[in-house]
C-alpha cells in the first residue's frame, strides 16, 4: 500500500470537512504526520497588534489566554521578523513557530509543540506546512466566518467592515515586487481604501480618500474602487480608469461628493512607471539613503466636475527603490503642538524602517502615527502602504 503524504491527506482533508472545520482537520493531519504534542493558530487582528488563538467563538473562551501581543511575545517576534523560531522546551515539549504567510498576506501563527527539536528537515516540512494551511484557511474563508472573528479583537463598525471587504488583502508579492498596506483606526475606518492589480506585465497600485465619515463615505470609496476595477478589467489606461470613476461617482452624486485617488502602475520589463495624482495621497520614495516627497502634478479628485480630462504622467522608480504611499490622515495629522506628521516625523520614519520588510514598515508607521498624536484620536482616516520595487530581474 502506498505511503500517504500530508500534502495528499491534507487536499483529501479539503475536500472532505466543512469550512468551519479545516483547522481541526489539518490538526489531526499534522498530528498524524510530525511528532506533535500540540498545535495552536494565533491570527493577526486588523490592527496588527495582537495575536488571537483560533477557538469556536461559542466555546466561552479565556479571552486573556486567547490574546498574544504582537510586541513583546515569542509568537509575535516570529509574525514580525517572518521567520521560524525554536523555543526552549517546556512542559509541553518543543515550541516551534512558524508564520502563516500567503504570497506576502500575513494571515498570523502556528504554534507547534513537537516532542524533540526539529531538524533542518523537519523545519523546511513544517514551513511548507505551515504556508499551505494559509491557502486552505482563505479558502474556507469563502464559506465561514470562523477565522475572520479570529481575526477581531473588538466589533467593526459597519462603514470599518465595508471597506475591510472591499481590500485585496493586506499584502502582496511577487517576482517584481512586494506589497503591504494597513488601514487605520483599523475598526472604525470610513472612507479611505486601497487596492491593487499584478498582471502578468504590471503592476496597478490605488489609494483612495473618501469624503465624510460612516457609512455614506464607505459608499462613496466603495463606488470609486469598483468604478476603478471596472474600468481596469475592461482594458483602459490609468487616465481611462480615471474618467470613468469620475463619471460614476458624478452621476451618482452630482459633484456634492468626491474621492481624492492615487492611480500607479509600474511595468515590469520596462521598469518604468506612469501615476495619474487626482488628490491629496502623498508618495515617498526611498533610494539608498535617500527620502525625497515625489512631486506629482495634481489634478482633480474623482466627481467633482463633470468630464474632467485625467492625464497620466512619468514617475521616477528604480530597482530597489521602496515607495510609501499614505493618505492625509497621516501626512496631515497633527501632534497636540499643532506639529503635522509630515514635517515632524515622516522622513524619520522612513529611515528607521528602512531595513524592515513591507508588512512591518506599514505597522510601524501606524505606530509612529499614534506615537506623534500622543494619545489624541485620530481626526481622520490614515492609509498606508509600502512598495518594494524590484524592477525588472538581470539576465
Amino acid at each position: 500500500m502506498p505511503i500517504v503524504t500530508w500534502h495528499e491527506d491534507a487536499l483529501l482533508t479539503m475536500e472532505s470537512v466543512g469550512a468551519a472545520e479545516v483547522l481541526a482537520a489539518w490538526k489531526d493531519v499534522m498530528h498524524k504526520h510530525f511528532d506533535t504534542r500540540k498545535i495552536e493558530l494565533l491570527m493577526v487582528d486588523y490592527r496588527l497588534s495582537m495575536l488571537q488563538r483560533v477557538t469556536d467563538p461559542f466555546s466561552g473562551r479565556d479571552e486573556r489566554t486567547a490574546l498574544v501581543p504582537v510586541d513583546g511575545s515569542a509568537a509575535g517576534r516570529t509574525f514580525a521578523s517572518q521567520q521560524t523560531s525554536i523555543g526552549p522546551p517546556d512542559d509541553t515539549g518543543v515550541p516551534v513557530r512558524l508564520p502563516v504567510t500567503v504570497r506576502g498576506d500575513r494571515l498570523g501563527v502556528l504554534e507547534v509543540w513537537l516532542t524533540a527539536p526539529p531538524n533542518d528537515t523537519d523545519q523546511h516540512e513544517l514551513r511548507r506546512f505551515a504556508t499551505a494551511l494559509g491557502y486552505a484557511l482563505i479558502v474556507a474563508s469563502r464559506d465561514t466566518d470562523l477565522f475572520e472573528l479570529a481575526s477581531r479583537t473588538q466589533r467593526l463598525s459597519l462603514a470599518a467592515e465595508m471597506q475591510w471587504q472591499l481590500l485585496p488583502s493586506r499584502g502582496c508579492a511577487g517576482e517584481h515586487f512586494i506589497l503591504a498596506g494597513q488601514l487605520e483606526p483599523a475598526y472604525h475606518v470610513a472612507g479611505d481604501n486601497f487596492d491593487w492589480c499584478a498582471a502578468s506585465d504590471h503592476l496597478l497600485v490605488s489609494v483612495s480618500e473618501g469624503m465624510g465619515r460612516g457609512t455614506s463615505a464607505s459608499l462613496l470609496t466603495s463606488l470609486a474602487v469598483n468604478a476603478l476595477r471596472n474600468a481596469r478589467r475592461g482594458g483602459l489606461d490609468l487616465a481611462g480608469q480615471a474618467r470613468l470613476a469620475n463619471e460614476a461617482l458624478q452621476a451618482a452624486y452630482g459633484g456634492e461628493q468626491f474621492v481624492g485617488t492615487l492611480l500607479l502602475r509600474l511595468d515590469y520589463l520596462s521598469g518604468g512607471a506612469t501615476a495619474v495624482d487626482a488628490g491629496s495621497p502623498l508618495v515617498i520614495r526611498q533610494r539608498g539613503t535617500e527620502v525625497e516627497v515625489v512631486q506629482l502634478d495634481k489634478q482633480l479628485p474623482l466627481g467633482m466636475f463633470e468630464g474632467t480630462n485625467y492625464e497620466e504622467q512619468e514617475l521616477d522608480v528604480a530597482s530597489g527603490d521602496r515607495l510609501i504611499i499614505v493618505s492625509d490622515g497621516v501626512h496631515a495629522a497633527r501632534s497636540p503642538r499643532n506639529e503635522e506628521f509630515k514635517e515632524a516625523k515622516l522622513e524619520r520614519s522612513l529611515r528607521a524602517t528602512r531595513g524592515l520588510p513591507a508588512g512591518e514598515v506599514v505597522r510601524q508607521f501606524i505606530r509612529e502615527l499614534h506615537a506623534h498624536l500622543e494619545g489624541q484620536e485620530l481626526s481622520d482616516d490614515a492609509v498606508v502602504v509600502c512598495l518594494d520595487w524590484k524592477g525588472t530581474p538581470s539576465p
